[in-house]
């Protein structure tokens, strides 16, 4: 429950430098507490933040072996080579392979593109992908999102005559697989000033530096930044530095002329086509993309999103849509069966960890539930299913513990594992499973601190209704994009109450929509939404006070804006912070 939460204010920025910033800049003070808190401590800095500009993008041949890259790419398409875009079937993944396969089909018609089935082959490069290009006379493939831990395999195609350029931004090995280049900003002998870019983003830096070196214009690249945004906020890596600078531009293409796929796609979703956030890639369209992957082919997401003709964009949109209504219902079961697997014990773990298997579950789900059961028992969680012989699973982390460090530390029992800090994925023989879970135990528990096992709403300041005026806003509306490392701001107002107007909302009146007003403010009410706290209802409809932690939003319906308050938790007037 919300109330389970702790809230925690972020320490005081420096009172000086606030006062003089906010001054400069002619701003309300918590504003100027917001950008020092983001280490914008002058003028200039204040002006490059709310004015991000493409010419603030790093040279790409910054990226280690990016010259090896383009001379590779520039040789097959001068020569007739043909050119596999190769990549995984998650968001990321299918935005990279349709950027690049768009970039380069206006180059050479010697280019397809080819996604792993999630369900035959497993994540990243495969044999039976790299067999496929030998047999279609493929000279060089592109492997995009993957590639960087696939020593074996880029050897296997070079022993077949099979060139491969790796774009990655995942952690690599000590040994780096021999390729012809090897695009990682992570790699440990890379000089790129920025090393947090999504998997696509190391692929727009190749289309970048070719378009450098070879005389086309970067106005050509700008509409395939809608792809690059797509995957940023999917992805959910940091929306600072290049990345905030390509999401701000991604989402201007995207609200502005979006390809005709996502168009589909934000149709679909019910959104209004020109105020596109981040939250509705992160919740409508990005989620929607994955379902291919997830309940059918990844290669049918790339179709979507290399479409030309409207027609056929809604005819793959729709059935994408379709498999994405299906991918929820069979979400839906398979969360309440963990949760009542967790619930009366029959877990491999619950205490450190939570851990449960079920060789019948829906392998492209698994990912989600896994995030399900840390919203309901906020513990680091594996959830697994088994898949051609294996044992394969998805585990997400809680905030601030290192979920991929744990399962590292179990790689003896694996049969392979990839991910990030806080989401990953893993296969393993079923009768390694209880050795697996009672390692990670051990693990977490010499690991993890009470704290962490806590939920924690992070407050950025203390706010009086009085302070949200329309210029408040409109300068708050411009630190997005929101997203990693500029998170929308968490506001906290206490001893706030319904006007009388709130009620439950949602298909199972799960939600409140409230009207709050502050009375020492003596301000009009603003409007609230508070999803899955309804239990509140009736402690708010009888007149009592509420502290509410809220960020700020426009709500858009039927073409009208309104401010909002989107209640990220709310506690009982009895509660200090």
């Amino acid at each position: 429950m919300a109330k389970d939460k702790k809230w925690e204010l972020k320490p005081a920025a420096d009172r000086e430098v606030v006062s003089r910033l906010s001054a400069e800049l002619g701003i309300d003070p918590v504003l100027g507490e917001l950008l020092v808190q983001r280490g914008i401590r002058t003028f200039q800095e204040a002006r490059e933040f709310f004015r991000p500009s493409l010419d603030n993008l790093h040279d790409p041949f910054l990226m280690k072996d990016m010259d090896e890259a383009v001379e590779r790419v520039r040789r097959a398409v001068v020569e007739g080579d043909k050119i596999l875009v190769y990549g995984d079937y998650d968001v990321d993944g299918t935005t990279a392979v349709s950027l690049v396969y768009s970039f380069l089909k206006k180059l050479t018609p010697r280019v397809d593109f080819y996604i792993p089935d999630r369900y035959d082959e497993g994540y990243g490069v495969s044999y039976k992908g790299i067999d496929w290009a030998v047999e279609n006379k493929f000279n060089l493939i592109i492997t995009l999102d993957c590639g960087i831990k696939a020593n074996e395999k880029v050897a296997y195609a070079g022993e077949r005559g099979v060139d491969v350029i790796i774009c990655d931004h995942h952690l690599p090995e000590d040994e780096l697989p021999k390729a012809v280049a090897v695009l990682d900003p992570k790699r440990e002998d890379c000089d790129y000033p920025f090393d947090d870019l999504s998997g696509c983003g190391v692929g727009f830096k190749l289309v970048q530096a070719y378009s450098q070196r070879y005389g086309i214009a970067f106005d050509e690249l700008k509409p395939l930044l809608d792809l690059l945004v797509v995957s940023i906020a999917s992805d959910l890596v940091s929306v600072t530095g290049e990345n905030r600078v390509l999401a701000h531009f991604g989402l201007r293409q995207l609200n502005e002329n979006p390809r005709q796929g996502l168009l589909a796609m934000i149709t679909l979703s019910g959104l209004d086509p020109s105020h596109i956030t981040i939250d509705d890639i992160v919740f409508k369209i990005g989620p929607r993309i994955n379902a291919a992957g997830r309940m059918e082919s990844g290669r049918i997401a790339v179709e979507l999103l290399t479409a030309t003709d409207e027609v056929e964009a809604m005819r793959i949109g729709n059935e994408i849509n379709e498999h994405n209504n299906e991918r929820k219902n069979i979400d839906r079961e398979i969360t309440q069966e963990a949760l009542e697997m967790v619930r009366s014990g029959n877990c491999l773990s619950a205490k450190n960890a939570t851990i449960v298997y079920n060789p019948s579950w829906h392998k492209g789900v698994v990912g989600i539930v896994a995030s399900r059961l840390v919203e309901a028992f906020y513990r680091p969680t594996v959830v697994f299913t088994k898949s051609n012989g294996m044992v394969t699973g998805s585990a997400r982390s809680v905030h601030g513990f290192d979920l991929y460090e744990a399962i590292e530390s179990c790689a003896d029992l694996l049969e392979n594992f990839g991910g990030h800090l806080y989401a990953a994925g893993l296969t393993l023989r079923e009768e390694n499973l209880a050795e697996f879970c009672s390692r990670m135990e051990a693990h977490i528990e010499g690991k993890i601190l009470p704290r962490m096992l806590t939920p924690v709403v992070s407050i950025d300041a203390r706010l009086n209704f009085s302070q949200i005026t329309p210029k408040f806003f409109r300068i708050l509306k411009q630190f997005q994009p929101f997203g990693p490392d500029n998170s929308a701001p968490i506001f906290v107002t206490e001893n706030v109450y319904d006007n009388g107007n709130g009620r439950k909302v949602g298909a199972e009146g799960g939600h409140l929509k409230l009207e709050l007003i502050q009375e020492s403010q003596y301000t009009q009410p603003i409007s609230a939404i508070a999803f899955n706290m309804s239990d509140y209802f009736k402690h708010i409809h009888e007149g009592n006070p509420i502290d509410v932690c809220y960020s700020i939003v426009e709500n858009y319906y039927r073409g009208i804006a309104n401010l909002q308050l989107r209640v990220k938790d709310l506690r009982e007037r009895d509660e200090v912070i």
